[in-house]
């Protein structure tokens, strides 16, 4: 008899329904290039991109769903970055809050070779350093690109979700969601949800007529 999915598991399964480009998050002006870091199709068995604090070469954090929106120019290209962090127990919560936290450091988004030269998807063959409209060649080293803005939703189980929301207060680049709405099939549909990532967004900061 089978046993039951794991919850990592069943949340990179829900992500990878997820698309592209993140669900309910608005167009904005200027160029966009949204590709999905994390998680990776299932054929797929490259690395997929992560991020450090510059210098490190082992510390790496590597969240359940990343997704990154390419930005800048060739000679001065930046990531915004959207996280997905599923948390199962509130230990796990205060972990994955620290990698985040705000610092004076800056957080950097290493996109290895494979994929980059992979196609965007099994229906696209298209290599996703073109997307990206900020890589003028194709790759032979892995990219490091600068992080410019990030947004973290994390999602809590029933009783941690209704405990966080009474008694803390959410940092600015930071939102919540029960662990059931994010692990709910077609969770990219639910228009709740949608309305979140939407505000999540770099372009949820400005006005829209």
């Amino acid at each position: 008899m089978r046993g039951p999915i794991s919850l990592d598991i069943l949340v990179k399964n829900r992500l990878k329904g997820w698309g592209q480009r993140p669900p309910g998050v608005k167009p904005r002006r200027g160029k966009e290039a949204w590709l999905r870091g994390r998680p990776s199709e299932d054929e797929t068995r490259i690395c997929n991109p992560f991020l450090k604090i510059p210098g490190s070469t082992r510390l790496r954090t590597l969240p359940d769903g990343l997704w990154l929106n390419f930005g800048g120019s060739f000679s001065e290209p930046f990531v915004d970055i959207l996280a997905i962090e599923a948390c199962s127990t509130i230990q796990n919560l205060l972990d994955k809050r620290s990698r985040f936290a705000p610092s004076t450091h800056s957080l950097m988004c290493v996109c290895p070779t494979g994929w980059l030269l992979a196609p965007i998807a099994p229906s696209d063959d298209t290599p996703r350093w073109k997307t990206t409209g900020v890589i003028l060649h194709e790759p032979f080293n892995d990219v490091i690109i600068p992080v410019r803005e990030m947004r973290v939703l994390y999602g809590l189980k029933k009783d941690h979700y209704k405990g966080f929301a009474r008694h803390q207060l959410p940092h600015a680049h930071e939102f919540f969601v029960p662990m059931e709405t994010l692990t709910e099939e077609h969770s990219e549909d639910n228009p709740a949800l949608r309305e979140l990532i939407g505000r999540a967004s770099v372009s949820a900061n400005f006005f829209s007529p």
